[in-house]
């Protein structure tokens, strides 16, 4: 599989070289940057006298496809770095990575056709390897040279590229239905949030219906956590900078934080973190291990410095409310609490859809702090909970933080797609930094163990993940409407109405449609906001104190007495049902 992969990356990488090339027939002063292959196909960075069209791709395509059937070689050259620097003269791009070779290291390049890159390779032997129907350019995109905004903005091209026309009809046929479910075109046609440029980039406005889904997690995630033994806390948004500075982050984190507000002479600053407040919880009085473990939880809103070009939806935003906890443990405690608080992620997973779910286990990494006890006792409780719950894992040495290792859980989406999502650390960091204890049986003062929990991640990146796994079809016990009453005519808007009130004040969220649109158009509408249930009434239900019932998946429930339909809907809730 290891060979077949690296074969595959070889094909795209010369394929982002032929690429280049006719991007260079096309624009002959064009200087270029780097091309590298990535997942599922590749990209190349140019600076171009202009601004790059959708039919520019189209032409530079057709001319790739050229270069591809005159049965290009690709030859491979070591040179010496003056003879590399004549021929790159005129590419600043290529003579600063040039530069940055090593001196030890030898300078290769690769050549096919009229184009010569600087480059270790690997490529295919003959450009008529590559199929002329198995890639295709699929966007442009402005790109910082060296990732570094303080650098010119270049034009990247990139493009996707496979063994054959039939795997790029696959894979163009996925992308499909991953823009079919983009949680930002679902967000705006469903109404569910916004994001405001003007107002500030990265900051989320939950519309009504957004703000009922989250409502609806919020709460289920409340109650979870009272079940399992946890705590609420809420804490502020804002702490003095000795907070920071005890913690770390204004030393490890500063440039993800927000610049210092003064309040009474001193430094405040955005949390960026809930962490420190806990402790500071923990800290407000003698704790003895009697009081062990603690569970506490919060949904506390952080805020933490993007970059505007990252920002992404919900995905990567500025201002986000962190599903956050820390448990509090003596060290006799510490495996129980770890398997106890990955049962409690897995069985929250499961109600919210997802069970594909693999765990990444990071070890200890060079330049940690802690005792080797510390961190074998805390590597060896989280590796018996994987087993202990039997999850598909793997090993990532020395992937852990410098304070702790970790238990990462990455999950599956509808289309197959890989989210990390939980994450189980431990911190031998903050303990030290602000001398916590407790008093233990014999009476003498002990560090605690402290283990960082987040489930969902945020909110904000767990909405965006829930809308596209669901393609915006939410479970009915997350639907931001459960059900909608259509009247066939105007002279039953008085029953639906009736009937909306009824199961609203059941706790139920229906609405009645009394607009002046036919009843197929209402059907349809209802159908576009994937609403789980349509209620048709007319005469028949009427008389009866009944519904008709549509299913958003088309099925049929006719004339169903309207205490049935609400038993119904409450059992299809408490079950966590999709429908």
């Amino acid at each position: 599989m290891k060979g077949t992969e690296q074969k595959l990356d070889a094909l795209r990488h010369s394929t982002s070289h032929i690429m280049a090339e006719a991007v260079l027939r096309m624009f002959p002063e064009a200087k270029i940057a780097i091309g590298p292959a990535i997942e599922n196909g590749f990209y190349y960075d140019f600076d171009l006298p202009r601004n790059l069209t959708p039919e520019d791709l189209r032409s530079i395509e057709e001319s790739m496809r050229d270069i591809i059937r005159s049965g290009a070689s690709f030859r491979r050259e070591v040179i010496g770095r003056d003879e590399a620097r004549k021929r790159f003269q005129g590419q600043p791009y290529k003579l600063e990575l040039l530069d940055a070779i090593p001196e030890n290291e030898e300078v290769s390049i690769y050549t096919q056709g009229a184009f010569t890159d600087l480059c270790r390779g690997p490529h295919v032997e003959n450009s008529r390897e590559i199929d002329p129907g198995s890639f295709k350019l699929l966007s442009i995109a402005g790109a910082y040279w060296r990732g570094d905004e303080k650098n010119k903005m270049l034009q990247r091209i990139y493009g996707t590229a496979w063994r054959s026309a039939a795997e790029l009809k696959e894979y163009l046929d996925h992308l499909a239905e991953v823009e079919k479910r983009d949680h930002r075109r679902l967000g705006r046609e469903l109404d569910l949030y916004t994001v405001h440029e003007d107002a500030g980039p990265g900051l989320i406005y939950w519309h009504p219906k957004g703000g009922r889904i989250r409502q609806a997690v919020e709460d289920y995630w409340r109650d979870r956590h009272r079940r399992n033994g946890y705590e609420i806390l809420f804490t502020p948004h804002i702490g003095r900078s000795w907070l920071w500075e005890t913690s770390g982050h204004l030393g490890f984190y500063k440039d993800n934080m927000y610049a210092p507000m003064e309040i009474d002479d001193q430094d405040y600053y955005l949390k960026p973190m809930n962490c420190p407040f806990h402790i500071m919880v923990y800290k407000s009085r003698t704790r003895s291990y009697r009081d062990l473990p603690l569970r506490w939880a919060e949904l506390g809103t952080v805020y933490r410095y993007e970059r505007s070009g990252v920002l992404h939806g919900l995905l990567r935003v500025r201002g986000f409310t962190q599903d956050d906890a820390h448990i509090f443990c003596s060290p006799d405690q510490i495996e129980s609490e770890i398997l106890e608080v990955l049962r409690f992620s897995l069985r929250v997973w499961e109600d919210f859809g997802f069970t594909d779910i693999k765990a990444y286990l990071a070890t200890r990494p060079e330049g940690s702090i802690g005792d080797d006890a510390l961190w074998n006792t805390a590597i060896e409780s989280l590796k018996k909970a994987v087993v202990a719950q039997g999850l598909d894992y793997e090993l990532d040495q020395g992937g852990g933080a410098f304070y702790g290792p970790k238990i990462d859980l990455k999950i599956k989406d509808a289309l197959g797609r890989e989210w990390q999502m939980t994450t189980i650390q431990f911190d031998f960091n903050m303990p030290e930094r602000f001398d916590m204890k407790f008093v233990d049986a014999d009476g003498r003062e002990k560090r605690p163990f402290m283990v960082h929990r987040a489930l969902l991640g945020s909110l904000e990146r767990f909405f965006g993940v829930l809308i596209e796994h669901y393609g915006g079809a939410f479970p009915v016990w997350l639907a931001p409407v459960q059900g909608v009453v259509i009247p066939v005519a105007p002279a039953f808007g008085d029953y639906a109405a009736r009937v909306a009130r009824s199961l609203k004040d059941q706790g139920f969220q229906v609405e009645a449609d009394l607009s002046d649109s036919r009843m197929n158009a209402k059907i349809r509408s209802a159908q576009g906001e994937k609403i789980p249930y349509m209620l048709v009434v007319g005469g028949n239900e009427k008389d009866a104190g009944a519904v008709s019932v549509r299913t958003r998946a088309g099925e049929q429930m006719n004339n169903m007495p309207l205490p049935d339909f609400a038993a119904f809907l409450g059992e299809k809730i408490r079950s966590k049902a999709l429908l």
